[in-house]
C-alpha cells in the first residue's frame, strides 16, 4: 500500500540556513509560498553567508525550473516533489493577526492547504511562527539537518575511568596502559564494565581501591599516555584545575599533530584567555615562531553593510565587538598581582605593541571567507554562533601549519537561527569525534575560575 505523501512548507529561514533543505524530506511534497520567494530576494545582494545562501537558492530552483512547472511542481531526484504556492490569499487569521505580515501570509498557505486535507508541516527555525502555526492546529517543526544530539549527550572529549591500584602504580613507571585496563562503573549496580574510547579523549584516571590515587592521561588511538605539557606555564600561566591541565596539552601541542582543537565550556573556564595565552608562549618564546601571527575572529561581527556604514578602517569598526580579546591581554600582560591594572597607559602601550608588531591581529569573520590562511594561530572566539557551513568553511580552509582553535559555549546562542544542537560548534565537536588531528575538551561549571562570584552564579544560575 503506497503511503500518504506529507507536504512540508518552508520557512525563508529554512533556506538561508540551508540551501539544500529543498532535498531533505525524502518522496514527500515541499512548498513553498510565494512570499518566501520575495524574502529571498531581498537577501540576495548581500554579502553575507545569508546573502550567499539566497542566491544559491535561486540557482536550485532556477535549474528546476528547466524541467517543468514550478506551479504545479516538479519531480525532485529524490522522489519528492517541489512546488511554488501562490494561493490561499483569502484563508482567514484571526482578527488580530495582520493579513500583510509575511509570517502570516505563510500561514495562511499552511491553513489553505491543511483545510484541503494535506498532511501539512511548517518547517521554521522561528519559534514564534511555530507557536502561532500550532494555535491554528498546523504541525510545525524546526529544521533537523545538520542536528547534534543534546548537550548532555554531546562528545566532552573527556572521561572519568577506573583501574586497579596496581595497574595505576604501572602507569606511573612506564607510562602506558592498554584501552582495556581501564573500566567503568554501571550507575546504580556499580558493576564494572568495558569502556570504548574514543582517539585523542582525555582520561582522569581513578584507582578503584583508593579515591585519592588519581592520573590524567589521554588515548592516542592506541594506547593510553600521560600529558606531555603538564609542567609548562605559557606565557606565565598555570593550569589550575583538571580541565585546564587537558586545554593546556592540546593547545601546546604542534599544529602538526593537533591543527584543530575545540574548546566547550561556561564563561570564566579561561576558555578565549588560554588560547590567547598559549599563542603568544608560541610566538614570543619558541624559537623558531612555529607562526606568522595570532588572528582572533568573532562570528557575531558582521562586517557587511549593517557594519560597512560604520567610520573608521576595519580595525576600528570591528574594536567594540572584540573587547572580550583586550581584556584577556590585559591580565596577560600585567600578571604581577600587586602592580595589576596600576599604569593603564603603560598597559595599554604593551597591548598596542602586539598589534602594531602584527603578533597578534583582530578581523571580521569575512576575512576568513574564502581565503586560505596558512602559518596562523587563528581562535574563533564565540563559535557557538557560527552556523554549520561556516565552520566547515573555516576548518576546509586551513593551510600549512596552521593551528585553528574553536572556543565556545553551546548554551550561549546569539544567533536567531541556531541552537545548543544546531550550532556550527557543536556540529563540528561531533563530526570531528575521533580525528587524529582534532583534540576536544568540555570544561565543567566546577572548573571556573574567574570569582568565587561567578563560580557561584554559574553552579546556581
Amino acid at each position: 500500500m503506497k503511503k500518504s505523501r506529507k507536504t512540508f512548507v518552508l520557512d525563508t529561514n529554512v533556506l538561508l540556513n540551508n540551501p539544500y533543505a529543498l532535498y531533505s524530506f525524502e518522496d514527500n511534497i515541499v512548498v513553498i509560498p510565494e512570499v518566501v520567494l520575495e524574502e529571498l530576494d531581498k537577501f540576495k545582494k548581500d554579502d553575507s553567508e545569508l546573502g550567499a545562501n539566497a542566491r544559491h537558492v535561486a540557482r536550485l530552483i532556477d535549474a528546476l525550473r528547466e524541467k517543468g512547472s514550478l506551479n504545479t511542481g516538479i519531480e525532485l531526484e529524490n522522489g519528492g516533489t517541489l512546488r511554488i504556492e501562490m494561493n490561499f490569499h483569502d484563508v482567514k487569521l484571526p482578527e488580530s493577526w495582520v493579513g500583510s505580515v509575511n509570517d502570516n501570509r505563510i500561514l495562511k498557505v499552511c491553513k489553505g492547504l491543511h483545510e484541503k486535507n494535506e498532511k501539512v508541516y511548517l518547517v521554521s527555525k522561528d519559534i514564534f511562527i511555530r507557536i502561532k502555526a500550532d494555535v491554528l492546529g498546523i504541525t510545525a517543526q524546526d529544521f533537523f539537518a545538520e542536528q547534534s544530539p543534546d548537550i548532555e549527550e554531546q562528545y566532552a572529549g573527556r572521561l572519568n575511568v577506573y583501574t586497579t591500584e596496581e595497574k595505576l602504580n604501572d602507569f606511573y613507571l612506564k607510562s602506558s596502559l592498554k584501552p582495556e585496563d581501564v573500566f567503568e562503573f554501571s550507575p546504580g549496580s556499580g558493576k564494572e564494565h568495558a569502556v570504548e574510547l574514543t582517539t585523542n579523549q582525555f582520561l582522569i584516571i581513578h584507582s578503584s581501591t583508593n579515591d585519592k590515587q588519581t592520573a590524567l592521561a589521554r588515548f592516542n588511538g592506541r594506547e593510553i599516555v600521560p600529558l606531555s605539557f603538564l609542567q609548562e606555564h605559557p606565557f606565565g600561566v598555570t593550569p589550575r584545575n583538571a580541565g585546564q591541565k587537558f586545554m593546556q596539552e592540546a593547545l601546546m601541542m604542534d599544529a602538526d599533530k593537533a591543527p584543530l582543537v575545540i574548546i566547550k565550556g561556561p564563561a570564566g573556564t579561561a576558555k578565549t584567555f588560554y588560547s590567547i595565552a598559549v599563542g603568544l608562549h608560541k610566538m614570543l618564546s619558541e624559537r623558531p615562531t612555529p607562526y606568522r601571527k595570532i588572528l582572533v575572529c568573532r562570528p557575531n561581527v558582521k562586517f557587511d553593510e549593517d557594519i560597512g556604514y560604520l567610520p573608521g578602517t576595519e580595525q576600528e569598526k570591528i574594536a567594540p565587538f572584540l573587547r572580550p580579546v583586550i581584556d584577556n591581554l590585559e591580565v596577560l600582560i600585567d600578571q604581577g598581582a600587586k602592580e595589576k591594572y596600576n599604569c593603564e597607559r603603560e598597559l595599554k602601550d604593551k597591548i598596542d605593541e602586539l598589534f602594531d608588531r602584527n603578533i597578534i591581529s583582530t578581523e571580521a569573520m569575512t576575512f576568513i571567507r574564502g581565503h586560505s590562511i596558512a602559518k596562523q594561530w587563528v581562535i574563533i572566539d564565540e563559535a557557538q554562533n557560527l552556523t554549520p557551513k561556516q565552520v566547515k568553511g573555516i576548518i576546509t580552509r586551513a593551510g600549512m601549519e596552521i593551528k585553528i582553535i574553536l572556543v565556545g559555549d553551546p548554551e550561549q546562542i546569539d544567533h536567531p537561527f541556531l541552537d545548543i544542537r544546531t550550532n556550527g560548534l557543536s556540529y563540528a565537536s561531533e563530526k570531528m569525534k575521533g580525528s587524529s588531528l582534532c583534540h576536544q575538551i568540555t570544561l565543567t561549571d566546577e572548573e571556573c575560575e574567574r570569582s568565587k562570584l561567578a563560580f557561584e552564579a554559574a553552579k546556581r544560575m
